[in-house]
């Protein structure tokens, strides 16, 4: 919780845990005028029943009050994803006609309606791209020379300053505020939570030192507002600290859940450095008791290759808009030695362990679903995005769509499909949606895209393996 002034805020109190919660102090920054916020955490568990339970909680001295839902032992998960929460110029939402938060307060009204147990929010849920405007000591920058800005002394301080209002931009909004002070998320940042391409750029441009200021001040408040953290790992955590990866897990009824940390070390030409890489087959270990296991990774796993555009651009003079975004792909041909490394780790890891896979995504601000098939086995990705972004429109959905009407032959004798949704007759989804992962009494999963301007919820069933 953010607070305005030096002094400790409150115990929390909270419904089920017999004593008072006290504070604990997570980092401040000094605003005009000599006004100082800080940042507050508070730390508690609620024991669980065998049916689902409500627990509500609040500062002593203070009305109000907020309720999550505890997920029974025995009852199937509720899980709410979205990703993409907010758009690179916010004029943009307006002018299509949208309000900004409506996807927001219709995943609200769903849960008031029948709780969801976790939310799992899968990257750009900020959008910092507008630092080199709003940032004193970048504003004179042009993306030509950004490179070789020399940095003001007291630029870290600026940055923090930037994102705090970012989020607190982000995260104030009264139909998003509702909603995380009443689910429990794990969140997992992608490059607009950073800048727009964070790790797609050249090396120079990520080594120098205007981008590593950005870089370190991102990732600062990325741990505080999203993680909740400051020094100390969270429980989730599962790459060693020292590595710098924040790529986290945990397990709720059956259903494991894998947020793949892709921005930390990615570069032009890698994704997640050899160490990921080796540490990879035992994090997968873990669910190995797992009915289901989701992972999360901010860009489509399984999703048309756009390789031929990014060998076009790459043809043209300069440094294209376009040219980040495309090698920000898997199926980018500088990573597809990666992107076939990790299907067969999780085919592998299917057909050893029967836990079937789900890849959850964000990131290109459509909904989809792809299917990856073996011989005894399938894959299937879902994506939904944005929340709040509005959708592409015209030549390149139309592009994509096409693409996606493809059946592609993949290696080890894979194949890659992109079935569509059966109630439009479309392999894309051209909306702003958040999606809803609802178990079933049988141990499947019932995926819901929950799209503006649609009747209703389009709808997939992914069954249990054993």
């Amino acid at each position: 919780m953010l607070f305005r002034g030096d002094a400790e805020p409150a115990d929390l109190r909270v419904e089920g845990v017999s004593l008072p919660v006290p504070p604990r102090f997570l980092a401040e920054w000094s605003l005009d005028g000599g006004v100082v916020e800080r940042l507050w955490r508070y730390d508690f568990a609620v024991p669980r029943g065998v049916q689902d339970g409500r627990a509500g909680y609040g500062l002593d001295g203070d009305d109000r009050r907020w309720h999550f839902a505890l997920p029974g032992t025995l009852v199937p998960p509720r899980i709410a994803f979205a990703s993409c929460g907010g758009c690179e110029d916010e004029a943009a939402i307006a002018a299509a006609g949208l309000s900004r938060n409506a996807r927001w307060g219709h995943l609200l009204g769903r849960h008031r309606a029948e709780p969801f147990h976790l939310l799992l929010l899968g990257g750009d849920q900020v959008y910092a791209d507008g630092l080199w405007q709003g940032v004193e000591g970048l504003t004179a920058a042009t993306a030509a020379r950004r490179g070789s800005t020399p940095l003001p002394p007291d630029l870290p301080a600026r940055l923090d300053r930037w994102y705090l209002e970012v989020y607190r931009h982000g995260w104030s909004q009264p139909e998003t505020a509702a909603v995380l002070a009443s689910v429990p998320a794990l969140c997992m940042w992608d490059d607009h939570d950073i800048l727009d391409g964070w790790g797609s750029h050249p090396d120079a441009v990520l080594d120098s030192d205007p981008y590593r200021a950005v870089f370190a001040a991102a990732r600062k408040a990325f741990r505080l507002f999203q993680l909740g953290m400051a020094d100390d790992p969270p429980e989730t955590l599962l790459a060693d600290p020292g590595t710098g990866v924040l790529s986290q897990g945990l397990t709720l009824n059956g259903v494991g859940v894998l947020a793949l940390d892709l921005r930390s070390e990615r570069r032009p030409d890698r994704v997640m450095s050899e160490t990921t890489w080796e540490a990879l087959p035992g994090w997968l270990d873990r669910y190995r008791g797992a009915r289901h296991l989701l992972l999360m990774s901010g860009v489509p796993v399984l999703f048309p290759g756009l390789g031929l555009a990014e060998r076009i651009l790459n043809l043209i003079p300069g440094r294209q808009r376009l040219e980040d975004d495309l090698r920000d792909q898997w199926r980018s041909p500088a990573h597809r030695e990666e992107w076939i490394r990790l299907l067969r780790l999780l085919a592998g890891f299917v057909r050893e362990t029967r836990c079937r896979v789900t890849v959850v995504s964000g990131e290109v601000h459509l909904g989809g679903v792809g299917v990856l098939r073996g011989l005894d086995l399938e894959i299937w990705q879902l994506i939904s995005s944005g929340i709040v972004h509005p959708p592409p429109a015209g030549f390149a959905v139309d592009m994509l769509e096409r693409l996606a009407g493809r059946r592609e032959p993949l290696a080890d004798g894979l194949t890659l499909e992109f079935p569509g949704f059966a109630e439009t007759g479309r392999r894309l989804l051209p909306a702003r949606n958040w999606l809803s992962l609802t178990g079933q009494p049988d141990g499947a999963l019932e995926a819901e895209w929950h799209a503006e301007g649609a009747p209703a919820p389009l709808r997939l069933t992914l069954p249990t393996l054993f």
